[in-house]
């Protein structure tokens, strides 16, 4: 879903630059096979946090490169690996309360506070899970013939 996802923003911006490299991106959650969307809002965010407790989820970051003006495309998934800590209803509450995540798959952002509900992450590409895997476009990037320094 979220090379599909990724993809779709890079094509539909494509057609208003013609003549860019445009990159798309978008990110899902899976727990044991079941997907992960945004909460939306606090009750489904709590519910969220509830299931992620003391388990591992894994973050889907796709990201898209298209060249629009010769339709050039590459596109990944770079997979997160994050296990939770076995952290308290009230610890949860707080932490919706206090960042309001209700726009992120899995109720929670590593960037912030959410790192305090997080005990290990693995991924070859540390950016991946912030949203953007800047690791991963680098090298796309090198390969589409943009020289990034």
């Amino acid at each position: 879903m979220a090379l599909r996802l990724a993809e779709g923003k890079a094509r539909a911006v494509s057609t208003m630059h013609p003549h860019a490299c445009i990159i798309g991106s978008d990110q899902t959650a899976d727990l044991d096979g079941t997907p992960l969307g945004k909460p939306g809002g606090r009750e489904a965010a709590l519910a969220q946090l509830t299931k992620l407790r003391g388990r591992t989820v894994v973050f889907h970051t796709a990201v898209c490169l298209l060249r629009a003006y010769d339709g050039q495309l590459q596109i990944e998934n770079v997979p997160t690996i994050v296990r939770f800590r076995d952290y308290s209803d009230s610890q949860a509450a707080r932490y919706l309360e206090i960042e309001a995540p209700f726009d992120c798959a899995g109720s929670a952002k590593i960037e912030g506070l959410g790192i305090a509900l997080v005990a290990r992450v693995e991924s070859t590409d540390p950016t991946a899970l912030i949203g953007l895997p800047l690791v991963t476009l680098t090298t796309m990037l090198g390969r589409a013939g943009v020289e990034v320094i």
